[in-house]
């Protein structure tokens, strides 16, 4: 599968960001603790603003763990809002099209999981985009397209209920092909202001996800943390595993929910697929 990390707050370096961290992001593709494979190294992606409305983008095809530029990229750059996301194909080619986040307009996109036998439902999910959108799928995953599928139903207008809907479409697809247990997802969404997380899988078996705690709080248990002390009060975390064992810090993102991250204010609700 994958890990990925969506960061929101003050302005924040990308090497602290994706570097020192105990358990970084960085370190995680070489040694993921709650993946479903410890290595993630089929490429790696970060998305980040610093002129909205338009984040900016770097893939690369090699691991994240032995990229120069990555390097050098981040200790060069701060962002108020980061996606970066480490690669792990569930066999679609290791190319940079593949790689997440995938950007439309202001919006990025990355997604950790599968679609259970894609090459048997891709056809028909393939059919069901918006035909003016079609042309702009670049890659080969089933990520994107399912990306392109939540815009199709209304992404820019209302996440929630777009991705419920995409879903929804995906898992009926699926049972018309027989296949059991076709969604497995943690997906993380935004438009530059805001950001939609969502842990959701047809098996009730999803993929781990959690969010960070009220950073003021962190503060007050740590005192001594450098990195807690340069952010501002309403910086936020969602993340596919912790990125330390600091006390306090994490919280469970619980099964089937949609996470909603605006400033410092991050609402938990259920999630359930729209039927078809």
């Amino acid at each position: 599968m994958c890990r990925w990390i969506a960061y929101s707050g003050s302005p924040v370096n990308l090497e602290d960001l994706l570097y020192k961290p105990e358990r970084s992001l960085v370190m995680q593709s070489k040694h993921s603790r709650l993946g479903a494979e410890t290595i993630n190294g089929d490429g790696f992606g970060i998305g980040w603003y610093s002129r909205p409305p338009r984040p900016g983008l770097f893939h690369s095809t090699d691991p994240a763990w032995n990229d120069r530029n990555l390097r050098e990229l981040s200790a060069l750059a701060w962002s108020g809002r980061v996606f970066a996301h480490i690669r792990a194909s569930t066999g679609t080619a290791v190319q940079q099209t593949n790689c997440h986040p995938f950007r439309y307009g202001r919006w990025l996109w990355m997604h950790n999981g599968l679609i259970n036998d894609f090459s048997t439902i891709k056809r028909d999910m393939t059919l069901a985009v918006d035909p003016a959108l079609f042309p702009l799928i670049e890659g080969s995953t089933d990520s994107e397209l399912f990306f392109y599928l939540a815009l199709t139903y209304g992404l820019e207008n209302d996440p929630p209920r777009a991705v419920a809907r995409a879903v929804g479409v995906i898992e009926a697809i699926g049972r018309n092909h027989g296949v059991e247990y076709p969604m497995q997802m943690t997906v993380a969404t935004t438009d530059g202001e805001t950001t939609w997380a969502f842990r959701y899988s047809t098996e009730e078996k999803s993929r781990s996800l959690f969010r960070s705690t009220d950073i003021s709080a962190l503060r007050a248990l740590h005192p001594t943390h450098e990195l807690l002390q340069g952010l501002s009060a309403d910086a936020r975390l969602v993340v596919s595993e912790p990125l330390g064992d600091l006390e306090g810090a994490w919280q469970e993102v619980p099964e089937a929910s949609t996470l909603v991250v605006q400033g410092a204010r991050a609402e938990v609700s259920s999630f359930s697929p729209t039927p078809v």
